[in-house]
């Protein structure tokens, strides 16, 4: 009896799976043939399958509305969809159809705000959160927005010192605003205290100082985030809990205060034994909310979620053609694919992020354990970071078959563009800086001169896709 490929993965998991199948041999993603795909376009290539957009919005939606109902809870549940996770048109697009708020990160966001708001695909009564630290020139374009007449704009404050420059800055408008909580970070992190928001022991002071009758504030949303995600874990319900209680708190202080955001954080399947209850999760943090509100008698707030990775992650693949393999000693085998890993999926070597990796063809072949090197020179240039081992489980094949092996890995939608770069664009679309040359000449007199100009938003709009819309 062969050992398969396919028998490895059938008794290793339930087989076919959400989104994977095998047709005449050959694997499938949502029912489309990805050997059609190879064999039309060639390799290698990235896809977004848009329909996944939509079904993950709406799974959201559902179980939160559902264990809203179900624990009779008084407040609205609103999704967002974080624009730094995929900024492409196309991404956008699909998602604003699915009637998504948004959540911006950095000044030219607001720029793709009025991109989209010029093109039809949203309107002013839009819900837009906007996050990240707040430069002069990103406040001054979110107020911008409230000149335009946009309603329901809402900065949460990252920092004590972006209230007094957004004051400075605003002339006329009631402008909303919340504050992020900075939360403490896991015991295996780099650091203790996240360097984003303001510390909980200061919020409920800082409300009081400094934002309590202020005419042109209206204090409406209180804002954190835990980086590893919204797992059912004693450090996720303990930063929970405290977000929680500081809301509790700031409301008895503040009657305009409605919003609690969860930020974002629900995982994405990242290997085929993913398990994740989502249902659960939802129904616990509606259940604790709303148990202590009632107890501290105050309204219960409308929840808000902040969802990127989430919402786009699983629509994405790239996929490979295998060039050669070459065994390097007795035991370690290396298949060479035609493009950098470094630069296609950069979180697998920066953060050590699991895809779901799979063959496309040769499934009934024999496996062995192999390494995936791309063809940069750069030493880590590799993928091997796999369940099975720190080598992953592959098809074998001989060098000389016509049908070379293709592979794919998945769910790759979220964020490898932006970090990898793509055609210029950056993570959260803050722009390369001013790029100057120094020289000296021969009477050793310096020369200096800008040799390429900060990007712009139109540069950037280019590359996502935009301009052509």
């Amino acid at each position: 009896m062969k050992n398969t490929y396919f028998n490895l993965i059938d008794q290793s998991f339930y087989f076919p799976q959400e989104g994977f199948d095998l047709r005449e041999g050959s694997l499938s993603f949502h029912g489309i043939s990805i050997k059609y795909l190879i064999d039309k376009y060639g390799t290698p290539f990235r896809f977004i399958y848009l329909p996944k957009i939509g079904d993950q919005i709406k799974k959201a939606r559902n179980l939160f509305n559902r264990a809203i109902k179900k624990h009779n809870y008084k407040g609205a549940y609103h999704f967002c969809y974080c624009t730094k996770c995929n900024h492409f048109s196309h991404v956008v697009s699909e998602a604003l159809k699915h009637n998504v708020n948004l959540e911006t990160s950095s000044s030219f966001d607001i720029d793709l705000i009025l991109n989209l708001y010029n093109e039809g695909k949203l309107d002013k009564k839009r819900i837009i959160v906007n996050n990240g630290y707040k430069t002069d020139s990103y406040l001054k374009k979110i107020i911008g927005l409230y000149d335009m007449g946009f309603e329901n704009v809402l900065i949460v404050l990252d920092s004590k010192n972006e209230l007094e420059r957004l004051l400075k800055l605003n002339g006329k408008h009631k402008i909303k605003i919340g504050l992020r909580m900075a939360i403490n970070e896991e015991a295996q992190s780099s650091y203790y205290t996240s360097r984003l928001g303001i510390r909980q022991s200061e919020i409920v002071e800082f409300y009081e100082n400094h934002i309590k009758g202020v005419d042109k504030l209206e204090f409406k949303m209180l804002h954190f985030f835990v980086d590893s995600g919204i797992k059912d874990s004693l450090y996720y319900w303990g930063e929970f809990q405290k977000a929680l209680q500081l809301y509790i708190d700031l409301k008895k202080h503040c009657k305009s205060l409605d919003a609690f955001n969860l930020g974002g954080g629900f995982p994405i399947r990242n290997n085929l034994g993913f398990e994740y209850d989502y249902e659960y999760m939802i129904s616990e943090i509606v259940k604790n909310i709303k148990e202590a509100c009632v107890n501290e008698k105050v309204p219960e707030p409308d929840i808000y979620t902040e969802f990127g990775k989430y919402t786009v992650g699983e629509s994405g693949a790239i996929i490979f053609q295998v060039l050669e393999q070459k065994l390097q000693n007795d035991t370690e085998n290396w298949y060479l694919v035609d493009n950098s890993l470094m630069n296609t999926i950069p979180d697998s070597w920066s953060i050590h992020e699991k895809f779901i990796l799979l063959p496309i063809n040769k499934w009934y072949n024999e496996y062995s354990r192999a390494n995936i090197g791309g063809i940069s020179c750069d030493h880590s240039d590799y993928y091997n970071s796999e369940d099975f081992n720190q080598e992953v489980m592959l098809p074998t094949y001989k060098n000389n078959e016509k049908e070379p092996l293709y592979l794919g890995f998945f769910h790759t939608g979220a964020y490898q563009d932006a970090i990898s770069g793509y055609g210029g664009i950056k993570h959260c679309l803050i722009p390369s800086p001013k790029h100057v040359i120094i020289d000296r000449d021969e009477a050793g007199n310096i020369i200096d001169y800008v040799y390429r100009n900060e990007q712009s938003a139109e540069d950037m709009f280019r590359i996502l896709g935009y301009e052509n819309e």
